[in-house]
Order: C-alpha cells, then sequence, then structure tokens
C-alpha cells in the first residue's frame, strides 16, 4: 500500500494495513540477513520523520507504523508523503501501518522488522526500549531516552539485555555532525595550537555550552504543530533533561574523544530550572488547540501555562568543570532561529562557537590564542583541517580573534544531520557492535542530566 492511499484510507477505517500473520511476521524478522527493516513505533515527535528525508543503502523500503489513531500519525504520514512527492530527489517510502490503541503489543507480535525507530513521548519511550531489546529487536531511538532517575534504572536494565542479546539500542545525538562542533573537536586535539584542555572552575568552566530554542519554528518549510502533551514536562520531560542530552553527549565527546567516561567521573555541583510562559493564544498557534487541555491546568498560574523548559547544570567530568544551559523562548526574532554557544578553554587558545545577529544566526567558530602561536594555527588549519574538510580557510576578525572560514556546502542544517547519524548507526549495525565507549558514556550521560533534574528540584 503506498503512503498516498493510506493517508486517505487509515483515517476514515482507523484499521491497519497487511503487515501478514503472526507467523509472516516472525519470518520477515529472523531472515534479515544483514537489510534493516525499520518499525516505527508511537511518531508523536517529528524527529521520527526526519530521518526518512532520505534513503539508504541497506534499509528496505518499507516501514512498518506502529501507532495510536490521531492527529500525530496523520502528521507523521503527511510528512513523509512531502518526501515521497517533493520535486527534488523524492523518497520512495512504502508504508504498512497498524493504527490502534494496542500498537505496542502489534508490534512485538507481528514483528515485521528488526530495527525499532522511536520519537514521541519520552515518559514512554524507556517501555518501549524494554519492551523492544527484552524481544530481540535493534533500537534506533530520539533524545532523550529517559527524563528521570526511575527511567534511568530501566535504562541500567535495557542495555544490559541488550549487551546479553547482541542487540543495539543508539540514541540519535545529531550534534555531533555540526560543522563547527567537529572542527571545534579536531583543534581541540592539536598540542600546538590548543594545548591542554583546562581544569576550570564554577565561575569559569573549561567547556560551557549553551542552546536556545524556540516552541514555534519552521520544519522542512512548514509550520511546526506541537501536539498538546509536548507542553507537560511529566511527559516530554523537563528542559534540563531533553535538551540538554545533546550538550552533555558533546561535553563528554570532545573532551574525552573515543574514551570510556563512568558515572563515578561525574560530580554534579548545582543545578537550577525555569519555566517559560505561554499565554492561550501563544499555545493556541504552537498546537492549533482551541484551549488548555485538562492535564496541564496544574501548571496554569496566572492565565499562562509554566513550562519547565530551561535548565541550567554545574558539574566536574574526570575533574573538568563543565557548564551546560538549555533555554526556551516561544518564538525567534525575525531571520533568526535556534542558537548554540560553545567554548572549550586551552591552555593556549580557547574555541568559540557563535551563533547570534553577527553570525546571520548561523554558528561561527572563532579562535582566541593566548600566546605567540598564530603560525601553528594557520599550519594546522592547511594540514589537517583541510586535508579533511577541503576549503576550509581562517581570517582574522576586528577584535583580535580569529574565524575559521568554513564553505557553505558544510553548512548542511540541522535537519541533513539526521542521515548523517542514521549512516553512523547503519555502519554499527552492519558491524554488529559498536565502539567500546558508546554505551557507558550514554549511561554516564543520562547519568548525569537526571541526577540534574534531582538537584534543580530540590
Amino acid at each position: 500500500m503506498n503512503l498516498r492511499n493510506y493517508t486517505i484510507w487509515a483515517f476514515s477505517a482507523l484499521l491497519f494495513s497487511a503487515c501478514g500473520s503472526n507467523e509472516s511476521g516472525k519470518n520477515m524478522a529472523e531472515s534479515t540477513s544483514q537489510n534493516v527493516k525499520i518499525m516505527t513505533l508511537d511518531p508523536g515527535h517529528f524527529h521520527a520523520g526526519l530521518i526518512h528525508k532520505t534513503m539508504y543503502p541497506g534499509v528496505d523500503s518499507t516501514v512498518f507504523i506502529f501507532a495510536p489513531p490521531g492527529d500525530e500519525l496523520k502528521d507523521h504520514l503527511n510528512r513523509l508523503e512531502s518526501y515521497n512527492t517533493r520535486p527534488e530527489n523524492p523518497t520512495s517510502w512504502d508504508l504498512e501501518v497498524y493504527a490502534g490503541d494496542d500498537y505496542l503489543k502489534k508490534m512485538i507480535s507481528q514483528k515485521p522488522g528488526n530495527v525499532m525507530m522511536v520519537a514521541g513521548k519520552n515518559d514512554k519511550k524507556i517501555d518501549y526500549i524494554l519492551e523492544a531489546v527484552q524481544n530481540g529487536i535493534h533500537v534506533y531511538a530520539d533524545k532523550p531516552l529517559v527524563i528521570n532517575r526511575q527511567g534511568f534504572e530501566k535504562l541500567k536494565q535495557a542495555f544490559a539485555i541488550a549487551k546479553e542479546k547482541d542487540l543495539l539500542v543508539y540514541d540519535i545525538m545529531t550534534e555531533r555532525f555540526e560543522i563547527t562542533t567537529l572542527l571545534q573537536k579536531e583543534l581541540s586535539q592539536i598540542p600546538e595550537v590548543f594545548g591542554e584542555l583546562e581544569k576550570g572552575s564554577p565561575e569559569n568552566p573549561a567547556i560551557t555550552k549553551e542552546s536556545v530554542h524556540h516552541f514555534f519554528k519552521y520544519v522542512s518549510g512548514v509550520p511546526l504543530v506541537r501536539p498538546d502533551w509536548f507542553f507537560d514536562v511529566e511527559i516530554e520531560g523537563e528542559g534540563i533533561v531533553d535538551v540538554t542530552t545533546h550538550l552533555v553527549d558533546l561535553i563528554q565527546w570532545e573532551a574525552f574523544p573515543n574514551q570510556i567516561v563512568d558515572t563515578t567521573d561525574v560530580s554534579m555541583l548545582s543545578a537550577r530550572r525555569w519555566a517559560t510562559p505561554l499565554n492561550l493564544e501563544q499555545f493556541r498557534q504552537v498546537t492549533a488547540k482551541a484551549e488548555f487541555p485538562d492535564f496541564l491546568q496544574k501548571d496554569i498560574k496566572n492565565g499562562s501555562l509554566e513550562v519547565y523548559s530551561n535548565g541550567e547544570m554545574n558539574y566536574t567530568l574526570k575533574g573538568i568543570h563543565a557548564k551546560v544551559s538549555v533555554i526556551w523562548n516561544f518564538q525567534a526574532p525575525e531571520g533568526a532561529g535556534d542558537t548554540h554557544y560553545s567554548m572549550m578553554r586551552g591552555t593556549k587558545a580557547n574555541l568559540v562557537i557563535r551563533q547570534g545577529k553577527e553570525q546571520n544566526y548561523r554558528p561561527e567558530l572563532y579562535v582566541q590564542l593566548l600566546g605567540e602561536n598564530l603560525a601553528d594555527l594557520e599550519n594546522a588549519v592547511k594540514t589537517a583541517l583541510q586535508s579533511t574538510y577541503p576549503g576550509i580557510d581562517l581570517e582574522e576578525s576586528s577584535n583580535g580573534e580569529y574565524r575559521v572560514i568554513i564553505p557553505d556546502r558544510y553548512h548542511n542544517g540541522h535537519e541533513a544531520h539526521f542521515a548523517q547519524v542514521t549512516e553512523r548507526f547503519l555502519e554499527y549495525y552492519q558491524k554488529g557492535t559498536m565502539p567500546d565507549w558508546e554505551v557507558p558514556n550514554m549511561i554516564t550521560k543520562y547519568h548525569t542530566t537526571t541526577l540534574a533534574k534531582e538537584y534543580a528540584s530540590k
């Protein structure tokens, strides 16, 4: 059944398309060879669709979707249809869809694929993951995998089961593929330029990462309509355990590349949280809902919805001081968008990423030299960087910093990163294993975020 026909049919009947009998579904999963067959479960977040903006070698073109009926499923199907029918480089996904309240049970009993992809309600996600690995299914999941300490304990259990059954559990860390972050990491590994990473202090951390996001935004050129539950932090998770997942991941990935970091390497110093208020008109604009639903009444104060989407944590990792903060506003200024700030302080240079008005809201990387090592920086750009990223160059800024010139082709945007991280997951899948640091570092990452939530909630 093709996507266009299904979109019309599914929401009149709210039944499932021909996924085959239970026995045939099992046979499909058991005779996988090396092909990935994706089962998308409960796609409540638009990230579930973004991995399908492109096709992948070794991935079956049929995607099996199991979800409760409703607007979120319809939105997901429409997003995939837009990729299938776009004029340039259209995809050719063929969907087999089950729409019913017993969607999880049906996915497990049918099991027509071998990889579960999930992006949606974060409070349920860890239970989906546990169910998948217990039934021999690999997991490819949007962040965050967990949003509290109870979920974290389940996550450790899921990883233990996955190890026993030789299964992959992998979260989608798109920000590892952002070009300024990649170059920041590369330069930090060149001692002649960066020296060594400072230890820092709570007042002046060695690594600082700040992310600013917006509730109202455009995705694939279309205004994003968010589900109303997105604004319930008991379902979505507070900001300090959601977007910070990326930032904590980048700190581990940049400061200790290809190294295992353990939960005992983390010392939480302080954390705080605060709310972004949304009035009813803003809520209507971003959700297309006429009123605040009953389940959000607990968070209504003085007529506005208080969303605890903002958070900050200060901690040490292997003795290195780090600061992470996330801020959510309703809408970006005209011409602006989500922003990212990052600083790594070394003994010879500071590496700074800015994404403000001066940068036309596109991330730029700057090098602040602390000594007379300009020749070493120029040499690093012309050798290490240009050999991997042809066209990279250097120019002096008006304030004495040096801006790394990055050709436009490397600024491929957030949505394109979903294909890149999917390709990395597929690489791991074909090998049947991940680097030895990936799983312990995922565990440490979620230990850090959920511990910060505990500190902030005190």
